[in-house]
């Protein structure tokens, strides 16, 4: 770290000269001692986050823990082993062309030091292909003593050491993902333990070299509307930049991970791309500084198609903004199906990837239409009570 010294002038006489004098009293200096970051990592920090932050690009979330793998893999029938997680994570990076439509990938740690099933780094991988390697860096949700039956992300402990051994090994951005829960309150209690863990989480991930994405979601439990949901976001939004200011993180190398704005999953009242466009936008507009270089979407349970429109909405006009996707579900839903664990089927899933990937780089540049979109990809990801 390093100190700067500001000086500052008062010229207020003194008590003792209270009534006395008219006189202004001669101006005096008052030393105030201000810690600054050092920025070792400044110029990079920005550079990574344009990287990924480029036109007609965004993130490829596959971060899931083990065992939410686990379950994602029950779901095609095979068993949660290092072996069968491997081989789905290869499937997922490897398709020729996918650098076109994805500029990073968040991993595991498990996925950073691990090989593809042909014995190469998935990190060179990534590379080649011109895809930043990230690394969820979180430890998970636990119960918030104190709240209303809510949570709080731990992981801070030990992180400084842990993100540089990421760099190390290849990451060049993070990944730190907390939650507030609409149906909970949320209490006040839970917005401040997010937003103060999320700034502490991107002053140490800067300090380390890792551009980080700071993710407070806002679940779509409940039954809300679309309007509950807005008030919501402004809170929260405006308590993660606050502390992010206070802990010093400097804006222009960090990337924000919103859920968009839309009603709880429970609700009647549905909102259409437009709508949810026009509430979204409008809370980036007073909530999130120009500075910011990108703004990489979760889909948080929307459909694969629900969540490419949604995109698509709010790049029908400039943002000061890159306004993308870092999606996990919304990319590998039908992926993942296709493949089904056959090794003759993975050639029919990486299509299925890039189809998603595509339309989700047209949706970004404002481009996409849903026209020959299949049933499948209609069909809702919701899951009350998410565990990640």
């Amino acid at each position: 770290m390093a100190s700067a010294t500001l000086l500052k002038s008062s010229f207020l006489p003194k008590k003792s000269e209270w009534g006395a004098t008219r006189q202004a009293a001669a101006p005096k200096p008052v030393t105030v001692s201000m810690v600054v970051r050092a920025g070792a990592y400044d110029d990079e920090l920005v550079k990574t986050a344009k990287t990924i932050a480029s036109p007609g690009r965004g993130i490829l979330a596959m971060d899931e823990s083990n065992a939410t793998c686990g379950k994602r893999l029950a779901s095609i029938g095979l068993e949660n082993t290092e072996a069968n997680r491997q081989a789905y994570r290869t499937l997922l990076v490897t398709p020729p062309g996918l650098g076109q439509y994805i500029s990073g990938a968040i991993l595991f740690e498990e996925t950073l030091y691990q090989s593809t099933v042909d014995g190469k780094k998935i990190v060179d991988i990534l590379a080649e292909q011109k895809i930043v390697p990230g690394i969820k860096v979180d430890k998970g949700l636990v119960p918030l003593a104190g709240s209303n039956n809510e949570s709080w992300c731990q992981g801070l402990d030990g992180l400084a050491s842990r993100e540089a051994a990421y760099y190390q090994q290849g990451a060049r951005f993070a990944k730190w993902r907390t939650v507030v829960s609409i149906p909970n309150g949320p209490s006040e209690l839970a917005v401040k333990e997010a937003a103060w863990g999320l700034a502490r989480y991107a002053a140490i991930s800067q300090d380390n070299g890792l551009v980080p994405i700071v993710e407070p979601e806002i679940l779509l439990d409940g039954e809300h509307g679309i309007d509950r949901t807005f008030e919501v976001a402004q809170k929260v939004w405006a308590e993660v930049f606050f502390y992010m200011a206070e802990n010093n993180v400097m804006f222009e190398g960090i990337l924000l991970k919103p859920s968009m704005v839309t009603p709880g999953a429970e609700c009647k009242d549905r909102a259409t791309p437009e709508q949810v466009a026009d509430y979204t936008l409008k809370l980036l507009h007073r909530r999130i500084p120009p500075a910011v270089p990108g703004i990489m979407f979760l889909s948080g349970g929307q459909s694969e198609v629900e969540a490419t429109q949604n995109l698509n909405a709010m790049n029908q006009g400039a943002n000061p903004w890159h306004v993308s996707f870092s999606y996990a579900r919304a990319l590998q839903n039908t992926c993942l199906k296709t493949w089904g664990g056959q090794a003759e089927n993975v050639k029919a899933a990486q299509d299925a990837l890039l189809l998603r990937a595509k339309a989700n780089s047209l949706a970004q540049l404002g481009k996409y239409t849903s026209d020959g979109e299949a049933a499948e990809a209609k069909e809702g990801m919701f899951v009350k009570n998410y565990v990640y």
